[in-house]
């Protein structure tokens, strides 16, 4: 039954098809019957309206008037209305609106490979598919380098656009590192001369010891003879109160590195100590304790090692790409990988003036207070250094931007569906823009989104614009390469 009913439809139609008639298929019916067949003496009588539309622009057609299933008429279409199936629900653009007052179609300039292969023709024909060639008419095609695309396809395809405006770019730097001590805070105890240790105080590795701080007792047969020559000077009743005689002695007690506090209790008591008690030379942890009561100390030999923690130092390696970004006294923010959530704000110090070359990094010096001790040395942290300008510049988002590696461009929105590919160059990027230093000016519309789309069809343009008038092949034109900056689709 269905087949019989698809021979006799087909027959209408080719009968339809013979005496110059065209058919309407209603979407909404599913039998041969819902074909209606006008001739076209019939659309002649009625070319105030050639057919009605969906009212919401839906692929829907009559030749009729009609209604939906809501109860709304279909839209009335006039003979000299653009029949443009893709874009029906998009308002006429001006040459269409003057070219339907005044009636008269557009000229043909060529016409184009359906394919989009780089042949144009001056007359209709077909290709080797048996496909017509696509009309281009005039004002379709410029000479300026600039796309045109349909409002139904920037419509589909989702081109937006967004004007050029001047922003503030901040440009992070992360790198890790590690902290380290401060070189200049730590100090060693160390003899100057052949000692014994007599007696240690109750300090051990990772004691807090504060500056003054008796730390051991030693006797030392040097110190004790530079000592009793000392007192022997300041109690002589000849030179005694003559203070250049007792100069040398003294200074002999300082080479030896005896602590203030022992030479000035010397000169108060006025005696010769058999002990000299060693005090702690500044506030911090001790890091290393090397003595043990009863040892020989050889002269060089390092028995405390003390180190000031409250301010550290995180040594970070920064990529070799981004030393050109950074200086001294940038703000860093630190974050240690021990404390999650808690942050470490200081500047940048010293760039040290050397590249590893198995890693390809340089050595940055950051200054962290660290009060509480929370930073210890060899800790790992991860640094954002702040390398952005204060100063406003012309930006625009890093989506419109096409990157070919050599050379990046931008598309420009000129209205009425043309776009413009504009060659720029870039600065510092950051918060997802990109500085333009040169090649577009502020509040002009940058296509920020489906600009790959736009690239295809410069793309297309730029290889028909490579043949003559009449098809044959021809050297590419520089200009026309250079409005595709992306590659070919």
């Amino acid at each position: 039954m269905k087949r019989a009913a698809l021979i006799s439809t087909a027959a209408v139609a080719m009968a339809a098809a013979a005496a110059g008639s065209f058919i309407v298929w209603h979407p909404s019916h599913h039998v041969p019957a819902a074909m209606e067949i006008v001739t076209r003496a019939a659309a002649e009588d009625g070319r105030a309206t050639l057919y009605y539309q969906h009212p919401d622009g839906r692929p829907f057609y009559s030749l009729t008037p009609r209604t939906t299933a809501d109860g709304r008429a279909f839209r009335a279409v006039p003979a000299g209305a653009d029949l443009n199936f893709d874009d029906a629900d998009a308002p006429p653009t001006p040459a269409a609106a003057s070219a339907t007052e005044s009636n008269a179609p557009r000229r043909i300039k060529y016409y184009r490979n359906p394919m989009g292969l780089a042949d144009r023709s001056p007359a209709p024909k077909k290709d080797s598919m048996g496909m017509d060639y696509i009309p281009v008419y005039e004002g379709d095609d410029t000479d300026d380098g600039s796309v045109k695309l349909s409002p139904g396809k920037i419509q589909r395809t989702g081109v937006r656009s967004e004007p050029a405006a001047r922003r503030v770019i901040r440009t992070v730097v992360r790198a890790p590192g590690t902290i380290q001590l401060d070189e200049r805070r730590v100090s060693v105890i160390a003899m100057r001369a052949e000692s014994f240790v007599q007696k240690i105080a109750d300090v051990t590795t990772g004691s807090r010891v504060i500056k003054g701080q008796p730390l051991m007792e030693i006797y030392s047969s040097a110190i004790a003879s530079a000592s009793a020559e000392y007192i022997a000077t300041i109690n002589s009743r000849t030179i005694g109160s003559v203070e250049q005689y007792g100069r040398g002695s003294r200074q002999r007690l300082m080479n030896f590195d005896v602590p203030d506090a022992a030479i000035a209790a010397m000169e108060t008591t006025r005696t010769v100590p058999v002990t000299v008690q060693w005090s702690a030379p500044r506030d911090g942890i001790v890091l290393e304790r090397n003595a043990v009561e009863g040892m020989r100390a050889q002269p060089g030999d390092v028995l405390f090692r003390v180190a000031d923690t409250s301010v550290v130092w995180a040594m970070i390696d920064v990529a070799e790409r981004d030393l050109g970004t950074i200086a001294r006294g940038q703000p860093v923010t630190v974050r240690a990988r021990s404390f999650p959530g808690r942050t470490f704000r200081g500047s940048i110090a010293v760039i040290y003036p050397q590249v590893n070359r198995d890693t390809r990094t340089a050595r940055v010096r950051i200054e962290l207070q660290n009060p509480d001790s929370a930073l210890l040395p060899d800790m790992y942290v991860d640094a954002e250094i702040d390398t952005g300008s204060a100063a406003a510049v012309l930006a625009i988002p890093d989506s419109a931007v096409l990157d070919t590696g050599t050379r990046q461009a931008v598309f420009i929105a000129r209205g009425e569906g043309r776009f413009e590919p504009r060659a720029v160059k870039l600065g510092s990027r950051g918060d997802g823009y990109v500085e333009v230093r040169e090649g577009i000016t502020e509040a002009e519309l940058v296509v920020m989104s489906a600009n790959f789309l736009i690239d295809a069809e410069s793309n297309l343009k730029a290889a028909l614009k490579g043949f003559s008038e009449a098809g044959a092949p021809a050297p590419a034109d520089p200009q026309s390469q250079e409005t595709s900056m992306g590659a070919r689709p």
